[in-house]
């Protein structure tokens, strides 16, 4: 790497993050460019999950590093919807299923909206794509493929593309087995009786006339344009050819897509454009280590995290070491919270800003001011737990008392964690909670632990609390005081895991705690 990052911000830091690695590549791949342009791709087939929300999440924020290590260069993302792809598989998670099945194959902006509300299928898809980008504020210029192909945008590329018909098969064949090459043809026409995409042998091309001619499957040679919507590409030359068309110089893909991105990459070429610098990253997941898909619906919507955690949360886990597979499930979001948190704190109490800090990405530089009184996320969960909390403001309670000058209409940031905290405890943790008999060696360290802290002043700090639950799991012949921890969090909350148990009883009170040691000595094996 050279020294134009380092010339152009001052950083003190040894580690750069990686967008300010990727934005430095951009400068070095295209050195004279005034302009530098991003495309992200959208197949809505589906309903759009946090892979496809990601992918635009990492593309603004190396887009932001790049206006910060380049002020003078402007950037422009465009998000791509593949809106025209016809319809080959029906998603588990979409309503009208037999309708659906009836419209198989046909182009998405050409079957009914299942759920009623839009123009067609791909307009749904393509509004709650929209409206989950615009939930972050991202600045991004919107294309349906179905637009572009029909009001002749891409019309001089898929006639050039035509005219190189045959390097353009040099390219692809060898990608296919021996049967798949015989029927193969960069272009599908759309069948003016079915509306459907049509994946036919082409037999003739006709540059002069801007045609190909297929065999009808029902008899006969049918010839099309290739222009004005009346054929669109597989989707490999499609990529290529759009990466083209828009002059594209940047686009981050999944891994999975690599061999794909290579094809792609020679039919820019072939249609006279330099392909753009790909950004490879890795798979979110699903809680059984599988690939997310969008027609399994096995991951994490936008909406379900959003309703159980800040959207700073999600920007966080999708910002977080790209280039690793991640699980995406429901029981990652707390540990993403506080890590979000914890990052804005630090972020805040610091004189040097670091702009390597991931807050720094998330909020495009204006990192906002975020205090919690020292409650994270955890820890309201727990808290919830302990109390059965049916809603946000039995948590207040406890919360007004451990910070008294703290309401929810002066730490908003609090009052939305404890929103959320009892929504996640009642959908994940209520449901599995198990509380843990003790037998008679484990109900002495329990009334020990009781007395200890009926001595404690109610001043007592958290540290100080934590400090006696310490020495009592020592007195009592805990080897390895993490066993210890775990017997109180099976014990008193009911599960496996649990918060710092100084901070827990300094938020829930004394009184309520030795409440909860009694009932779990009363439990019997």
């Amino acid at each position: 790497m050279n020294s134009t990052l380092g010339k152009i911000i001052n950083l003190n830091s040894m580690i750069i993050s990686w967008p300010f690695q990727e934005a430095e590549k951009i400068l070095q791949e295209f050195p004279n460019k005034k302009e530098i342009i991003f495309e992200t791709g959208y197949g809505p087939s589906g309903l759009p999950h946090i892979g496809t929300f990601g992918e635009v999440f990492r593309t603004t924020v190396i887009a932001n590093a790049l206006k910060k290590i380049a002020p003078s260069i402007k950037t422009k993302i465009i998000a791509v919807s593949d809106d025209m792809d016809g319809l080959r598989k029906i998603p588990d998670n979409v309503p009208n299923q037999e309708m659906l099945r009836e419209n198989l194959n046909k182009p998405l902006t050409m079957i009914p909206d299942p759920f009623g509300t839009h123009e067609s299928y791909g307009h749904h898809m393509n509004s709650l794509l929209c409206k989950f980008l615009d939930l972050f504020g991202f600045e991004y210029e919107f294309r349906s493929a179905t637009e572009c192909y029909k009001s002749g945008v891409y019309d001089e590329k898929l006639l050039l593309l035509l005219k190189n018909y045959d390097k353009v098969m040099d390219v692809m064949l060898p990608s296919f087995r021996e049967e798949r090459q015989q029927t193969y043809s960069p272009f599908l026409p759309i069948c003016p009786k079915t509306s459907q995409v049509l994946q036919v042998p082409v037999i003739e091309t006709n540059t002069d006339k801007g045609t190909i001619t297929y065999e009808d499957p029902n008899g006969g040679k049918i010839e099309v344009p290739v222009t004005k919507g009346k054929c669109k590409l597989q989707w490999k030359p499609d990529w290529g050819m759009r990466w083209s068309a828009f002059g594209v110089n940047y686009e981050a893909h999944g891994k999975d897509l690599t061999p794909s991105a290579v094809l792609s990459s020679q039919i820019c070429k072939i249609l006279g454009e330099k392909p753009p610098l790909l950004f490879c990253y890795e798979l979110f997941l699903d809680k059984e280590g599988k690939k997310i898909s969008k027609s399994k619906g096995n991951g994490i919507s936008i909406e379900e995290w959003l309703t159980y955690a800040p959207t700073e949360s999600l920007a966080l886990y999708i910002f977080q070491s790209p280039k690793k597979a991640k699980r995406l499930y429901f029981d990652v979001i707390p540990k993403s919270t506080d890590e979000y948190l914890e990052f804005a704190k630090r972020y805040n109490e610091s004189e040097e800003k670091d702009v390597n800090s991931p807050v720094w990405h998330i909020h495009q530089g204006k990192v906002p001011s975020v205090e919690t009184s020292g409650i994270n996320f955890s820890l309201l969960l727990n808290l919830a737990a302990a109390c059965n909390a049916e809603n946000k403001e039995i948590l207040w309670g406890f919360i007004s008392t451990y910070a008294p000058n703290v309401t929810p209409e002066s730490n908003k940031m609090l009052d939305r964690l404890s929103d959320f905290a009892v929504r996640y405890y009642h959908d994940f943790i209520k449901p599995t909670k198990a509380y843990k008999a003790s037998n008679e060696k484990e109900k002495e360290a329990l009334l020990d632990l009781k007395n200890n802290l009926h001595s404690l002043p109610i001043t007592a700090t958290a540290e100080e609390i934590q400090s006696q639950v310490f020495s009592i799991g020592k007195k009592h012949n805990y080897n390895n005081l993490r066993d210890w921890f775990q017997f109180l969090y099976e014990t008193l909350l009911g599960q496996k895991n649990g918060p710092r148990m100084g901070s827990f009883i300094k938020l829930y009170g004394i009184d309520n705690t030795i409440s909860l040691i009694e009932s779990a000595t009363e439990r019997t094996l």
